[in-house]
């Protein structure tokens, strides 16, 4: 089982920019995605990564202002948000997936999460 710790989050004003960083743990080789939920909505997926970083997704809504990278030496999933918005104002979560596929965007497939964390964008 692997273990994931969310870090980077905070306060940032528009248009700024932030790294998350997730830390895994134990068993690390897995499909790796990053989640959001903002305050009264679904959570939804921004981001995915295959276990080699050959392969990646981005959300329609973060493309080309997001980017998601792993260091498996390190263990490490990133993601590279720049040009924040307020409304990218959620918790952020890590997660891993254990699909037989390359990569997956369904949330259903990831079974470790992190705690989250908060990412707040002022207009």
């Amino acid at each position: 089982q692997v273990q994931l710790v969310e870090s980077g989050g905070g306060l940032v004003q528009a248009g700024g920019s932030l790294r998350l960083t997730c830390a895994a743990s134990g068993r690390t080789l897995y499909i790796m995605g990053w989640f959001r939920r903002a305050p009264g909505k679904d959570r939804e997926t921004v981001a995915a990564i295959s276990r080699s970083g050959s392969n990646t997704h981005h959300a329609d809504s973060v493309k080309g202002r997001f980017t998601i990278s792993r260091d498996n030496a390190k263990n490490m999933v990133y993601l590279q948000m720049n040009s924040l918005q307020p409304e990218d104002t959620a918790v952020y979560y890590c997660a891993a997936a254990s699909a037989s596929t390359e990569l997956t965007t369904n949330q259903y497939n990831y079974r470790a999460w992190g705690q989250g964390t908060q990412v707040t964008v002022s207009s």
